[in-house]
């Protein structure tokens, strides 16, 4: 069912500056002693183990394959001129509420320790199906000036269930496009991905899960779990295409375009997958958790290998570096055959990383890395930790000091440089803390 939002003004600059700096939330989930009965003490995964071999660095060796630009002219030329982000954003039709007017069951899915300073839940409608955020990105690692065109923007990965809900959305990822100018009015609206067939002909809708999102100047970088070669998917933000049909269909259909019934697609306008090929457990990694390191020069691309939260195999973390040239803005850095290698790796005994960050403190010698991870609990809340090559630290909580104290479900972090906040997200909420509260909350 196709929706049309109505454009409201939102207050900025005094209201955004002061809840950036306020007091964290007295939520209920902050509140709550997880009791003895319930305390895990997990594993310590201990130091980071730098990976230098070319046998291990070799494996995380991408290759680049650009979608022609003709491809894209040609579906561009069928559906109309490409809308930007703010095209989106003037139609929003979805409103977040802040915590306070959130459900107890929202609200527990929230972070015990560090509280989050600010939090959202969505649209009912949004969470009562077989879709759930897993991922995160915001304007502010789109540029230094934390704006896209005139918004504060924040961008929400949603994997829909394989196997139930309607047949045209099974397995497909979807974006929700948050329009954070006035941080007590929050909307959104969907944008479908999908990627270009038949040379821009048609298109298709991205069957794969989007554990991790990056947003680098005009680029969106998604992770894919769809069980093909390609590791990453790219999107032009500059190039979402307006749909004109509403049908169940995804791509051209009698008489227009069509995605499921969202207004908006966005399509790929590159990919990478791995030279070594599959990813496997002797192979390349399963791409999981993304992010931005902007303390690295140039910008880099961080990432960790996802494994099952009861797996003692050790999982990767690694970094890609940002070209540099100004006619390639977003993509990564490149030698003369489309190679992309990583320019850092290392191996953790955390398993079950959905979060990833990478922060170097001013006058540290080496970056931290922080990564948030899933148990194999019932109530499904995970741990954060805090690693380097020589320690690790992790949260703790309550009176018999458990280190399950991380969000349920918890998804990917990103750090909004600007403002010095963390944002993730639990399956139900959109959340932000400030980043020296993370580390104020490390044992």
């Amino acid at each position: 069912m196709k929706h049309r939002g109505r454009h409201r003004r939102r207050r900025r600059g005094a209201a955004l500056r002061a809840a950036l700096t306020g007091t964290a939330l007295a939520l209920t989930a902050a509140a709550t002693l997880i009791s003895t009965s319930q305390a895990e003490v997990a594993e310590d995964p201990g130091a980071l183990t730098p990976l230098t071999s070319p046998a291990d660095t070799g494996r995380l060796r991408l290759q680049e394959r650009l979608v022609p630009g003709r491809s894209l002219d040609r579906l561009a030329a069928a559906m109309g001129r490409p809308v930007g982000v703010d095209a989106v954003l003037r139609d929003a039709d979805r409103r977040m509420r802040e915590a306070d007017d959130c459900s107890a069951d929202d609200r527990a899915s929230l972070p015990v320790a560090p509280a989050p300073a600010r939090a959202y839940c969505w649209d009912p409608a949004d969470t009562a199906g077989d879709w759930r955020p897993v991922s995160v990105t915001t304007s502010g690692d789109a540029g230094v000036d934390g704006v896209r065109g005139t918004h504060r923007v924040v961008l929400a990965g949603w994997t829909h269930s394989d196997t139930a809900g309607r047949p045209g959305e099974q397995g497909l990822a979807r974006v929700a496009f948050v329009n954070a100018d006035d941080p007590a009015r929050l909307s959104y609206r969907w944008v479908l991905p999908v990627v270009p067939v038949d040379g821009g002909r048609d298109y298709r809708g991205l069957a794969s899960g989007v554990s991790g999102m990056v947003w680098h100047k005009d680029k969106l970088l998604v992770t894919t779990a769809s069980g093909g070669a390609d590791a990453l998917y790219v999107y032009d933000l500059d190039r979402i295409q307006r749909t004109t049909v509403d049908a169940p269909a995804i791509g051209r259909v009698p008489g227009g375009w069509s995605a499921a019934g969202y207004d908006y697609v966005l399509p790929a306008v590159a990919s990478y997958r791995f030279a070594a090929g599959r990813c496997s457990a002797s192979g390349p990694p399963c791409p999981g958790a993304l992010a931005l390191d902007r303390g690295t020069a140039p910008d880099s691309l961080v990432a960790a290998e996802w494994t099952a939260p009861d797996d003692d195999r050790r999982a990767r973390l690694w970094r890609y570096a940002f070209d540099t040239d100004p006619a390639r803005p977003g993509l990564l850095a490149t030698d003369g055959t489309g190679g992309v290698d990583a320019v850092e790796a290392y191996r953790t005994r955390a398993a079950g990383i959905r979060g990833v960050l990478s922060y170097r403190e001013a006058g540290a010698d080496r970056p931290s890395w922080y990564v948030g991870r899933l148990r194999g609990t019932q109530d499904g809340r995970g741990g954060l930790w805090r690693q380097d090559t020589r320690r690790t630290r992790e949260t703790h909580c309550g009176a018999d000091a458990s280190d399950r104290c991380w969000a349920r479900g918890a998804g990917s972090l990103s750090y909004w440089r600007e403002t010095g906040e963390v944002w993730s997200l639990s399956d139900r909420m959109l959340f932000a803390l400030p980043l020296a509260g993370l580390d104020r909350s490390l044992d």
